[in-house]
């Protein structure tokens, strides 16, 4: 039953966290991206739009933030990425950009939390978030 999402009981998406500079930077992101990725805009503004903004020193270190470290599993696989803004990404790395479908997904997610997103081939996929590290300056 733990395995189980809000989202698979009621058809929303779990309930998400983020910080009030992270909302205010992917706010300016998203806008940013409208003439130029429409989609993407409108997914990460309806992603900040459902999220529960706090103080930056009141998010938990459970939480995905930018720069966050963290282990996630989707379709069976296991794997560890960076969420970065679109400049600093580097999939060789592991260094995801926050404007990619899994990206956006990740944000706001704590420990234990899944959900289920789409990718750009139009799959769906579910995503469950092992284990955040956040960089030294945020822990």
């Amino acid at each position: 039953m733990q395995n189980k999402t809000v989202q698979n009981k009621s058809g929303r998406k779990p309930a998400i966290t983020i910080s009030e500079t992270d909302y205010e930077r992917l706010t300016g992101l998203a806008e940013a991206l409208e003439e130029r990725n429409p989609e993407m805009s409108e997914t990460m503004m309806a992603e900040l739009d459902r999220a529960r903004v706090v103080r930056d020193s009141a998010l938990a270190p459970t939480i995905v933030r930018m720069g966050s470290t963290l282990t996630y599993t989707a379709d069976g696989e296991e794997k560890t990425v960076t969420l970065v803004y679109p400049g600093d990404a580097d999939i060789e790395k592991g260094r995801i950009a926050i404007t990619t479908p899994v990206g956006t997904a990740l944000i706001g997610l704590r420990e234990g939390q899944s959900i289920d997103w789409t990718a750009r081939n139009g799959r769906t996929h579910k995503l469950t978030v092992l284990e955040v590290l956040q960089p030294a300056e945020n822990a």
